[in-house]
C-alpha cells in the first residue's frame, strides 16, 4: 500500500564536519577536540583519523552532484567551530567561513535547502584546555561563535540547529570516554548537559537577533527504554534512564525546568545554575530535531549478576553492525511524544544504519538490510504524520560512509559508498531506492 507523504514534506541527508570534510590542518582550522583524540593511542579503532575522512573540503561541488541526482530537497550539515573561530572567541577566520559561503550558495544553486548544525561535536581544543563544557564562559563563546556564523549566511540559511545530541557529549565524553575529550567518570556530565543547553539558550538570542525570520531548533537523540523484565527494579531502572535522556533535555527546553523526580535520583548539586538560566534555556523554539535509531533494553545490574534472574519480557530483536536493535516502532513513540510537547515543526534529522555491505552487483552494493531498515521506519514516520504529528522532513543518516568516531572507517551508515583509498563515491542500492521514494513523494 502506497503511503504518500504531504506536499513539501523535505526529504534529505545529513552529514557531520569532522567526519566528512578532512583538511584538518588547511585554510586557518585550529586543532579540535576530536584531532587531539584521535592521537591518543588505542583509542580509536585501527588508529583512524578525521584528517582527510571524504575531503568534502575539496569535493563538495561533486557531493552536491550526488545529492542532485538521489533528489534531494535538504541537506543536512554541520559547521566546524575550529574552521571559523580558531581560538575558539574572538578573531573570525573568514577563510573558514568562505568555505561555508560556498557551499550554502552550491546548494541554493542546486535547489537543495541548507540546514546547517553549529555544533557536532568538534570543539576547539584551545577552549577544551579551558575546561570545555564543563565550565560557564564555553556557553558564552558558542553564543558569540553562533553570532559570527549567521552574520556571514543568515541571509541565505533558513534553518538552524544549534546543537547535535548534547547528551553524547556528556555521557560518551565526560563518562565512559568513549568520545572526546575522553573523560571517564568526570563527575561532571551533568554540568556539561547544563552548559551545553546554557549555550544552545545564548545561541537562540544570538540568531535571532541577526534573522529573526529563521526557523532555529536543537537535534536531540531520544529513544525510549524498554525493561528486560517485569520485575520491579528492571521497571525502576528503564524509567530512571528514559527519564535521563528525553525528559532531562525536554523538559528544560520546554519551559519546565530540570525533573524533580531525576533531580533526586541524580544527586546533582546544579550548582552551575545561575538565576535566569533557566529561562535562556527555553528560549522558543521554532522546531525540533529527532536523531533517532534504537529502543535500548535496560535493567537493573543487580538482577543481571542473580542466581535466577527474571525472565526477559523481549527476546534479542534484528540488530545492525553497531550492535543496535532495530526498532521501528520506537520512531513512532517518539514522534508522538514530541507532538506532545507542542512543537508546530518536527524533523527526523538523524535515521539510519550500518551493515557490513559486502554485497556487490556490478559494482553496487546491494544493501537490502539497509533498504529494509529505511523503509520500516518511514512507514512508522508516515503513521505517525497519519496521527497528526507536525513532521516536516526526514533527513538519512548518512549522505556517504565517513569517520564513524571511536570505530574509524570500519562501520559504514552511508547511502553513498566511499572508497576512502581513492575517494570514489558510488550509490548504493538504498541510494537509488531512496530516490525513487522522494521522486514519488511516497513509499
Amino acid at each position: 500500500m502506497s503511503r504518500r507523504f504531504p506536499d513539501g514534506f523535505l526529504w534529505g541527508a545529513a552529514t557531520a564536519s569532522y567526519q566528512i570534510e578532512g583538511a584538518a590542518f588547511e585554510g586557518g582550522r585550529s586543532e579540535s577536540v576530536w584531532d587531539r583524540f584521535c592521537r591518543i593511542p588505542g583509542r580509536i579503532l585501527n588508529g583512524d583519523t578525521g584528517d582527510v575522512a571524504c575531503d568534502h573540503y575539496h569535493r563538495w561541488r561533486d557531493d552536491i552532484r550526488i545529492m542532485q541526482d538521489l533528489g534531494l530537497s535538504a541537506y543536512r550539515f554541520s559547521v566546524a567551530w575550529p574552521r571559523v573561530v580558531p581560538q575558539g572567541r574572538g578573531p573570525v577566520n573568514q577563510t573558514g567561513l568562505d568555505f561555508y559561503d560556498r557551499l550554502v550558495d552550491g546548494l541554493l544553486e542546486a535547489g537543495i535547502e541548507p540546514f546547517l548544525t553549529l555544533f557536532h561535536w568538534d570543539l576547539p581544543q584551545c577552549l577544551e584546555d579551558e575546561g570545555g563544557w564543563r565550565v560557564r564562559g564555553t556557553a558564552h563563546a558558542f553564543a558569540d561563535y553562533a553570532a559570527a556564523v549567521e552574520s556571514r549566511l543568515g541571509d541565505r540559511v533558513r534553518h538552524w540547529l544549534t546543537l547535535n545530541e548534547p547528551w553524547v557529549v556528556a555521557h560518551l565524553g565526560h563518562r565512559t570516554g568513549q568520545h572526546a575529550p575522553g573523560l571517564v567518570n568526570s563527575g561532571k556530565e551533568l554540568d556539561v548537559i547544563h552548559h551545553q543547553l546554557l549555550g544552545h539558550g545564548l545561541a537562540v538570542q544570538a540568531l535571532r537577533a541577526g534573522n529573526a525570520g529563521s526557523e532555529i531548533g536543537i537535534a536531540l537523540n531520544l529513544e525510549p527504554k524498554m525493561a528486560r523484565s517485569d520485575h520491579p527494579l528492571d521497571l525502576d531502572a528503564a524509567a530512571l534512564e528514559e527519564g535521563l535522556m528525553n525528559r532531562w533535555f525536554l523538559d528544560p527546553l520546554a519551559s519546565r525546568g530540570y525533573p524533580d523526580d531525576l533531580l533526586a535520583v541524580s544527586g546533582w548539586p546544579a550548582s552551575v545554575v545561575a538565576e535566569g538560566d533557566l529561562d535562556v534555556i527555553a528560549e522558543p523554539l521554532d522546531a525540533m530535531g529527532l536523531n533517532y535509531y534504537r529502543i535500548e533494553v535496560v535493567g537493573h545490574p543487580g538482577l543481571a549478576d542473580c542466581d535466577r534472574p527474571p525472565p526477559l519480557r523481549h527476546p534479542p530483536p534484528e540488530v545492525t553492525e553497531m550492535g543496535w536493535p532495530v526498532t521501528p516502532t520506537g520512531l513512532g513513540q517518539m514522534l508522538r511524544m514530541l507532538a506532545g510537547y507542542g512543537y508546530e515543526a518536527i524533523y527526523i534529522t538523524e535515521n539510519g544504519a550500518a551493515f557490513p555491505d559486502t554485497t556487490r552487483d556490478g559494482g553496487m552494493v546491494q544493501d537490502e538490510d539497509r533498504r529494509s531498515y529505511l523503509e520500516r521506519h518511514l512507514a512508522e514516520a508516515a503513521g505517525a504524520i497519519g496521527d497528526g504529528v507536525p513532521l516536516r522532513g526526514y533527513f538519512a543518516w548518512t549522505l556517504m560512509d565517513n569517520f564513524e568516531w571511536g570505530l574509524g572507517y570500519s562501520r559504514r551508515f552511508g547511502l553513498v559508498h566511499v572508497d576512502h583509498a581513492t575517494q570514489r563515491r558510488t550509490p548504493k542500492a538504498s541510494a537509488h531506492w531512496y530516490r525513487d521514494v522522494i521522486a514519488r513523494n511516497a513509499l
